[in-house]
């Protein structure tokens, strides 16, 4: 017999996260649908896929697809009407594939009180992540290197470990994606600058967050992915930044829009990202830093965490990414593929891990974990 899983899709509060949800989805769906193979899915047909797709007014619709047309035509329900109907349908697993704050949070809770199985990280574990103020508070204590740095509000008069900023500070929203609202400001001193980003910033939360600015270097993101209990950190991917013209990245590098108005991703050729060499010398400092803030957060199956590093090789914490959508352009699918370990199996490894949970006393975390070229597909 099949798996029923469930895709949770859609944005609670905002239609261009319901345009990522989908864009993400739909490949998760390609890609499941056509890799669900024998060998890694020993005794079963394959996976039955169901869609639960949420939007900006609250309303549920259960589409056959994810295409514009059949989300379209599905009717929709209340929030009553469709716990009704995924209790009925009783879903061996969940995939949650929103990344609007409500749907990393409230729905994930959701799932979990209904009792689905769910890939990827607690409801409580998103809320963390998805404050980049708690994130960095939370790893610093786990020995994780962060930048100073100060929460404000508009108006609020700023300070760095009790004294005005001077010079590049970084300005964003705390509990905002897709580098919307972050600012550089080369001078914090310079008269009305902070204030201006600290007021942009807050457009997209209510909170600002301002960290001093780690010079480059270079930025990178690790994904860890939890093997059978052993915590294997992937390939670094790397992001194009350079001191002069791209000295942070915004959201023109994250998503863009085309002619007909469809999204599309940015970083995901080589002009904008590509593959760190293993043999690399930052690999084994942003290792050990990948895996300090995953067990600090507290993660489950993956973690992503995206990393300054500085012009002496140490690598600064700038923010977590605690899920994955298991499409092929997803930044840990792609990370895991390079190090060998397929779509498939990376998403048949949190399958097994929820249907058939290990002791609940945690494996040690003190060895080193494996490169990511030791991973057994």
């Amino acid at each position: 017999m099949p798996l029923t899983v469930l895709h949770l899709v859609g944005s609670a509060e905002s239609e261009l996260l319901a345009d990522v949800s989908l864009l993400y989805a739909r490949g998760c769906l390609d890609a499941l649908r056509a890799r669900a193979l024998p060998d890694v899915l020993p005794g079963a047909d394959a996976y039955e896929h169901v869609v639960a797709h949420v939007s900006p007014d609250g309303r549920w619709r259960f589409p056959r697809d994810l295409d514009v047309e059949s989300v379209a035509a599905a009717p929709s329900c209340t929030l009553a009407e469709a716990v009704r109907r995924i209790t009925a349908l009783a879903p061996d697993v969940a995939v949650p594939q929103m990344f609007c704050r409500p749907g990393m949070t409230r729905y994930r809770a959701l799932l979990e009180l209904l009792e689905v199985p769910m890939l990827g990280n607690r409801a409580e574990v998103m809320a963390i992540g998805a404050d980049k103020a708690l994130a960095r508070a939370v790893v610093a204590a786990g020995g994780v290197r962060v930048p100073a740095g100060v929460v404000v509000r508009p108006g609020e008069p700023v300070t760095l470990e009790g004294r005005a900023p001077q010079g590049a500070v970084v300005v964003k929203p705390v509990d905002a994606d897709n580098s919307l609202g972050v600012t550089l400001v080369p001078d914090a001193a310079a008269p009305g600058a902070l204030e201006a980003a600290v007021a942009e910033a807050c457009r997209h939360s209510p909170r600002a967050l301002v960290e001093t600015y780690v010079e480059l270097g270079r930025e990178v993101r690790c994904g860890v992915v939890d093997v059978e209990g052993e915590l294997v950190c992937m390939p670094l991917e790397e992001y194009a930044v350079d001191p002069v013209g791209k000295p942070v990245r915004d959201h023109a590098d994250k998503l863009r829009r085309d002619d007909t108005g469809d999204l599309g991703l940015v970083a995901k050729d080589a002009e904008h990202a590509w593959i760190v060499d293993p043999d690399d010398p930052v690999v084994a400092a942003v290792h050990a830093a990948a895996r300090a803030a995953y067990d600090a957060l507290g993660c489950r199956h993956y973690g992503l965490f995206d990393f300054r590093v500085d012009p002496d090789g140490n690598p600064w914490f700038l923010e977590a990414s605690l899920y994955c959508s298991y499409a092929p352009s997803s930044v840990l699918v792609v990370m895991a593929e390079a190090a060998g370990l397929p779509l498939a199996r990376l998403f048949r490894l949190a399958v097994d891990d929820v249907l058939a949970p290990r002791p609940t006393v945690p494996p040690a975390r003190t060895a080193p974990s494996p490169s990511a070229r030791e991973v057994t597909p």
